[in-house]
């Protein structure tokens, strides 16, 4: 049992440090009104174990903190990914919609943060648009992409 909890810990805190590279290493992109935070391909994750949900949301968490968000973002951002990282995880059953938690949540969360937390004046509409293209190509694409690599090595047991 111990063993198990050992595994856990660890897939979480390794899948909450790559979270945190990639969004500091591509911050330029994953910030803003038009926005590709590549790190949420990773909300694909669920699918495998469900280590990957604190290691989502704490990597998310110290990300924007480290990223430089402004509390609201920090706070609601994070638990967009956290719920976005749930939904992942009620959907393993559906291998091909497990990418679409993810989406729905920050395309619906996220603007609101940038217009209420950052004050920017676009209509929310049209932030929920750019927001959302930025979703569909981080995890509609490239998290479909990591779902099928991780799928083909699944020998492996990359994830027990």
């Amino acid at each position: 049992m111990r063993h198990k909890r050992v595994i856990f810990l660890v897939q979480a805190a390794a899948i909450g440090a790559i979270y945190v590279v990639m969004t500091l290493l591509f911050a330029p992109f994953g910030f803003g009104e038009i926005q590709v935070r590549l790190a949420e391909a990773l909300t694909i994750l669920p699918y495998y174990t469900p280590a990957a949900i604190p290691g989502l949301f704490i990597g998310c968490l110290i990300g924007n903190i480290m990223g430089g968000a402004i509390l609201p973002d920090i706070i609601f951002g994070s638990l967009a990914t956290l719920l976005a990282a749930c939904g992942s995880y009620l959907l393993k059953g559906r291998k091909y919609l497990v990418p679409l938690p993810p989406i729905l949540a920050n395309t619906v969360i996220v603007p609101f943060v940038l217009f209420y937390g950052y004050g920017i004046n676009l209509p929310i509409p049209l932030m929920m648009l750019t927001v959302g293209i930025g979703e569909f190509l981080s995890c509609g694409i490239l998290g479909s992409f990591l779902l099928a690599a991780l799928t083909k090595y699944k020998s492996l047991n990359l994830f027990h």
